[in-house]
């Protein structure tokens, strides 16, 4: 059974958490769709953000500020830096861990990912007026912050 034919019960649409998750397995899958091809994920797409506007980091700061897996970061930031995204280097005040920066190949590299979710992102809240999706995007984001 198709799920966009499919009437979901009253009581599913009235629970903000259902109605949440939902939206999340619809991003998620549009989000991959636009991604498929690239060779980098959603997590890439969040560490590399990250490098540009924090700048260069830890690992460990990486996994915090992108709320990805500390071993989830590990194996992407290997991944973009055998594709010349990122450098590692040890940290010169703590030679136990590594900092990681975005490199001009992982800037470009952003700015396409960037347009690519950009246009997913549209595809997402297209039943929503610009104002409507500004809305929605900032009244989540409070909920995210508040927790």
């Amino acid at each position: 059974m198709d799920d966009a034919a499919s009437p979901l019960p009253a009581r599913l649409r009235a629970l903000p958490s259902w109605v949440i998750n939902h939206a999340a397995i619809t991003a998620n899958r549009l989000t991959d769709r636009a991604l498929a091809g690239t060779g980098s994920r959603r997590y890439h797409f969040a560490m590399l953000a990250a490098l540009d506007e924090f700048g260069p980091s830890s690992q460990a700061e990486l996994g915090r500020c992108t709320a990805i897996d500390r071993s989830d970061v590990a194996a992407a930031v290997h991944s973009m830096a055998e594709r010349g995204f990122v450098l590692r280097s040890p940290d010169p005040a703590d030679g136990r861990r590594n900092v990681v920066t975005l490199t001009a190949a992982g800037k470009e590299h952003l700015e396409v990912l960037g347009a690519l979710l950009a246009e997913a992102q549209g595809e997402l809240l297209r039943a929503l007026s610009p104002a409507e999706s500004a809305a929605v995007t900032g009244l989540l984001a409070r909920v995210v912050d508040d927790h």
